[in-house]
């Protein structure tokens, strides 16, 4: 069977659409890779860092639920 293909009844696990290509050395991040960064640098998900421990599935839905809409809601108050 050739590498590429998956046998009957599975899906691929990977597919490569294109190549990233590396700048040289030296180089300095584009005006938009910049910008990028920063977006993303100034993205806050509103989760408290650690780990944690849940008793049941329910519980962490809870929780992901609750800083999800904490989020949500700070994200509206910010564009207001």
């Amino acid at each position: 069977m050739p590498r590429n293909l998956a046998p009957p009844g599975q899906q691929p696990l990977q597919r490569i659409v294109g190549r990233r290509k590396n700048p040289p050395l030296g180089s300095l991040p584009s005006r938009a890779a910049r910008a990028a960064m920063t977006a993303s640098a100034g993205y806050r998900t509103r989760a408290p860092k650690g780990v944690f421990i849940y008793a049941t599935p329910e519980a962490m839905q809870a929780d992901r639920d609750r800083w999800t809409l904490e989020a949500v809601l700070a994200r509206q108050r910010d564009r207001a």
